[in-house]
């Protein structure tokens, strides 16, 4: 097969200069490859100007520039709407082609679309390798062809899948290739945060290391500690989680990478209990991102269209609880503590999550499309598909969501999973003085104590904006329309 003359490599949600399959595809394919990032305008222009996500991004493309560089070759960047400036650049380098990895999401499949149609026009072409997922769009199915849509079958598919093919997880050497990397441009930098319209945030203080090094760094913390993964991931206040989501979103490791080490190591007996569980929510993410790909219509409505008959709260009073979740003021510890972990850092664990996402919907009755809305500004780690799965999951409208009448309790959620406060004293520094006992649900105890602990309900600490086990029964009378639709 005769090379391409000259190809152009468009990094987007993968940035990386390892086992990357796009780059590994034009390199091999093509005699002199070109490399581009563009700071979507389309995208950012909505963002705030202190966005701690592309700070990271910033971060993490220093650093694969450098990469490139030693290799050879380096990165153009450019500040535009990316529909328009890829086929310019195209143009402008006189590519024949342009590679880069699939993404899932409904704007990223119009908007690659658009820039086909572009390159098409004027004689290019389009290439998109798999990359962000080990097995995409039809690739795990029913026997009969369609989509899964409850999770535990779609895992016995994907691991019978995996264990017939390993070749699935097989890296992309770039390495052996570079030679083709097209040389730097004489003077070229990239644009500071600034020249592209963006501040700095926290994300040095909160520790937060972008890029390939701080994202090896993190999997090998991890791998020293998955043993246990299946049950410190419950507990907020523990090193459980691995805190790779940020990582895996903006594609600074390989998925093939996670997946081919975390396989080997319950292979060879190792791992514990927790690796399994690992590799379990790895497949929950192919497993949103396959319920995206084939039921777009997720992003505005419920996966099970009777739960769309539901009538939330509207109106000023469910705008103040809104804005009250939205703050940490809702006068339940662990939930309050949640969102000022959300708020200060771009992250949130995971239980938490769900405890925050369930209290929203089925305590304050408030649509999941709201919370859904506010994480997708705040989290670092925020992807489409997950965040959507997360909320469907929490309101029972989703697709193996929990049944609408489980309904967390957040007093109950907060005993279990910090028994001791510490992670609440760590977000509510005003509720320290309680005992592990007292903290939990401050409302219960007696003035008498509060005042001698320097606490004011109402002051220092809200009153509970909502009593759950009448914000229960609400609920499950919201709901019933749900058992009407479907009986």
């Amino acid at each position: 097969m005769m090379k391409l003359s000259n190809s152009l490599v468009w990094f987007r949600r993968d940035l990386r200069a390892f086992d990357h399959a796009a780059l590994h595809d034009a390199l091999i394919s093509s005699n002199v490859v070109h490399c581009a990032f563009i700071y979507d305008s389309a995208i950012l222009d909505a963002l705030p100007r202190a966005d701690r996500r592309v700070e990271f991004i910033h971060g993490c493309l220093a650093e694969l520039d450098a990469e490139l560089r030693a290799l050879g070759g380096a990165l153009i960047v450019r500040h535009a709407v990316a529909a328009e400036a890829i086929p310019a650049l195209a143009a402008e380098l006189g590519v024949e082609a342009v590679f880069a990895n699939g993404d899932y999401e409904p704007d990223a499949i119009a908007r690659d679309a658009a820039v086909a149609a572009s390159l098409q026009a004027a004689g290019r072409r389009l290439v998109l390798s798999k990359d962000q997922v080990i097995f995409e769009k039809n690739e795990v199915v029913t026997l009969g062809g369609q989509p899964f849509s409850v999770f535990t079958p779609y895992k016995n598919a994907w691991l019978k899948r995996a264990g017939a093919e390993p070749q699935c997880m097989a890296p992309y050497p770039i390495e052996p290739h570079a030679a083709a990397l097209a040389p730097p441009v004489p003077g070229a930098r990239l644009p500071s945060l600034g020249e592209i319209g963006f501040e700095p945030t926290n994300l040095a203080a909160l520790g937060i290391v972008p890029g390939m090094s701080g994202a090896a760094r993190l999997f090998e913390d991890f791998i020293g500690r998955i043993a246990v993964y299946d049950e410190a991931r419950n507990y907020p206040a523990v090193k459980g989680p691995s805190y790779l989501s940020v990582h895996l979103r903006f594609g600074t490791l390989s998925i093939r990478q996670l997946v081919r080490s975390v396989t080997e190591l319950i292979a060879r007996g190792g791992g514990g209990a927790g690796a399994p569980v690992w590799l379990s929510e790895l497949i929950w993410r192919e497993f949103y991102q396959s319920i995206l790909y084939h039921h777009p219509q997720v992003c505005t409505r419920a996966f099970k269209p009777a739960y769309d008959a539901i009538a939330w709260e509207t109106g000023p009073e469910a705008e103040q609880a809104f804005a009250a979740w939205c703050e940490g003021r809702t006068g339940y510890p662990l939930v309050d503590a949640a969102m000022a972990q959300l708020n200060q850092t771009g992250y949130m664990h995971n239980r938490l999550r769900m405890v925050t996402a369930c209290f929203l919907i089925k305590d304050l009755g408030i649509d999941w499309r709201w919370g859904e809305r506010y994480f997708a500004r705040h989290l670092n780690d925020f992807d489409l598909a997950s965040n959507n799965g997360g909320f469907q999951w929490a309101s029972s409208s989703g697709c193996d969501a929990q049944p609408y009448f489980r309904i967390f309790n957040p007093v109950t959620q907060s005993e279990k999973f910090d028994a001791d406060g510490k992670f609440i004293r760590r977000y509510l520094p005003q509720l320290d003085g309680l005992s592990s006992k007292e903290i939990h649900a401050p409302w219960t105890l007696p003035r008498e104590l509060l005042a001698r602990k320097n606490i004011r309900l109402g002051v220092d600490y809200p009153e509970p904006i909502v009593r759950h086990d009448e914000a229960r029964a609400r609920t499950l009378e919201r709901y019933a329309v749900v058992k009407v639709q479907v009986g």
